[in-house]
């Protein structure tokens, strides 16, 4: 039985319930108010309709040529009052920010304000077209420039390129950038270094934009060996791509005798911004000699990945890299109008831009999203967040480093996330078995495996929109399935006991997925999804 913590929690799942459910099942799999659904296909029949449509107009030639589909869709029919609740009941099956935390660490799955989904919602947001005539968005145009120089006060940086579509995509914008600074002054130098402690997308975009990669490691205490770097810098290195702070979890210290160890070098820094929610108000890129930076409006500044739609991840560029940011872009003209600049002829603004990473400026719903969050906090707001979310990460990693080894847990405070390994866990038992339990404890598991620095990576980003209370019962259940880890306890191996579908074969879901509806299985075959549990 798990004794009560500090905070008062207590749990509520006697010893055995595991038994006590499995031996209690019902003729329909519904488990009370977790009813049991069916794929759409099964339900549903190709031979009635929920509404009626017209016949088509025969007789006249289409203009598919040969591609006309010479034999029914297939798709099942269902009434109206089943497919409300076939995807209500899917939907009662699935975590959601609405209904707990997301420990994600370095992802910042944080609550998206409703008022946030309010603004964006607003006719002549909502409905803006990216192919409307400059002179009807003059509003969209006026969010996208304040925004901006929101992004520029708060990264101290000279310019800012909007149009990239989400993170990575901010990474190449910087180091085509990059690339283009370097060729424009006759210089064809060919790697990137990138310490071990960085992103992961961080090598991947460098070798897409052509650079040859390099590792750096890392100190003891989980922060880039300065020396090394310095060691390795020389003509043939274009510049460094650093996360700071790092996916360990951990403030770069020394960042500005980084940057002007690169630049002294003849080379530029890209710092990766992904972890930029930790220093908001705090730290300014631009002081640490960054040249330049992406900034994940979805994380940072509101929507958790994919809330509402596509991410976005404009990037800061200092003034050496300014002249080379893409198009199209705003700029203010002289009677203080605005105006979206595309031609390829840039003028003044950006005389020697690399081209275009996009179609159109941006993702529009995520810039009035962000620009409603940044209003609606202030800049006193803005600081605050970041400190909070520096202190829930804190209180998490020193709630937990008594029954869970912290690596760098000696190196200080951690920022906005905590790192933990799987050392000391009962030979055969795992993080991926910690995990499976958290789902049992109604928690959605952290991010594992990474960074790869750390053996059976733990790492916890509690954000700073999770109140203490929340915090405590997260604690409560880490503690306990931390303590189960640790004693051998063999039921974590077949964890979620209590989930809709119990634990699947990943392996096997990855590399042979059934992407296909085959039909009903005959009978005495395959038996259906309720009986087989979930594989």
């Amino acid at each position: 039985m798990n004794a009560p913590n500090q905070s008062g929690w207590k749990p509520t799942m006697h010893e055995g319930a595991n038994e006590a459910l499995d031996s209690h099942r019902t003729v329909t799999g519904n488990r009370a108010l977790m009813l049991e659904e069916r794929l759409i296909f099964e339900i549903g029949s190709h031979e009635t309709t929920g509404v009626d449509l017209p016949e088509p107009q025969t007789g006249a030639a289409n203009r598919l040529g040969g591609l006309a589909r010479s034999e029914p869709i297939g798709l099942p029919g269902l009434s109206e009052p089943e497919a409300v609740r076939h995807y209500t009941r899917l939907s009662r099956q699935n975590y959601a920010i609405d209904l707990g935390l997301f420990p994600l660490g370095s992802c910042t799955m944080k609550h998206n304000p409703r008022l946030n989904e309010k603004v964006a919602r607003m006719p002549g947001f909502a409905d803006v077209h990216p192919l409307q005539p400059v002179d009807t968005v003059r509003g969209a145009l006026e969010v996208i420039d304040e925004l901006a120089d929101w992004l520029l006060k708060l990264t101290g940086m000279h310019s800012v390129a909007m149009t990239p579509k989400a993170g990575a995509h901010g990474e190449l914008c910087g180091i085509l950038c990059i690339r283009a600074a370097l060729e424009a002054r006759g210089d064809p130098r060919e790697v990137i270094l990138v310490p071990e402690s960085a992103h992961g997308t961080n090598p991947a975009t460098a070798a897409f934009a052509g650079y040859r990669v390099e590792n750096i490691p890392a100190t003891p205490e989980g922060r880039v060996d300065l020396e090394a770097l310095k060691a390795r810098l020389g003509p043939d290195v274009a510049g460094v791509m650093i996360t700071n702070p790092n996916t360990c979890g951990l403030f770069e210290r020394q960042m500005k005798a980084i940057s002007d160890a690169v630049h002294a070098a003849g080379g530029l820094v890209y710092c990766d911004g992904a972890n930029f929610n930790a220093i908001v108000g705090r730290v300014r890129p631009g002081d640490l000699g960054v040249d330049a930076m992406h900034i994940n409006l979805h994380k940072t500044f509101s929507t958790p990945h994919g809330g509402g739609g596509p991410g976005s991840g404009p990037v800061v560029l200092s003034e050496a890299l300014a002249p080379f940011a893409p198009l199209p872009f705003v700029t203010r003209r002289a009677d203080g109008t605005l105006d979206l600049i595309e031609e390829e002829n840039a003028g003044e603004h950006h005389p020697r831009t690399f081209g275009r990473m996009t179609a159109f400026h941006g993702q529009m719903g995520m810039f009035t999203r962000a620009l409603a969050y940044i209003l609606s906090h202030g800049a006193d707001g803005l600081r605050q967040a970041s400190g909070d979310a520096v202190l829930n990460a804190n209180y998490i990693l020193r709630s937990l480093d008594d029954v869970l080894d912290a690596p760098f847990g000696d190196s200080g405070p951690c920022m906005h996330e905590a790192l933990f390994s799987d050392k000391g866990f009962a030979e055969g038992l795992t993080t991926l078995d910690l995990a499976k339990g958290m789902i049992d404890e109604g928690f959605h598991p952290m991010t594992m495996y990474f960074p790869l620095v750390v053996h059976g990576a733990m790492l916890v980003e509690p954000t700073e929109t999770e109140s203490k209370a929340g915090l405590d019962q997260l604690v409560l259940a880490l503690r306990s399935l931390a303590q189960r880890a640790r004693d051998g306890d063999e039921t974590l191996k077949t964890a979620p006991h209590f989930a809709p579908r119990r634990r699947l074969d990943e392996t096997l879901a990855a590399r042979k997925p059934v992407l296909a509806w085959s039909g009903l299985p005959a009978p005495g075959g395959v038996p259906t999804l309720s009986e087989q549990g979930g594989s």
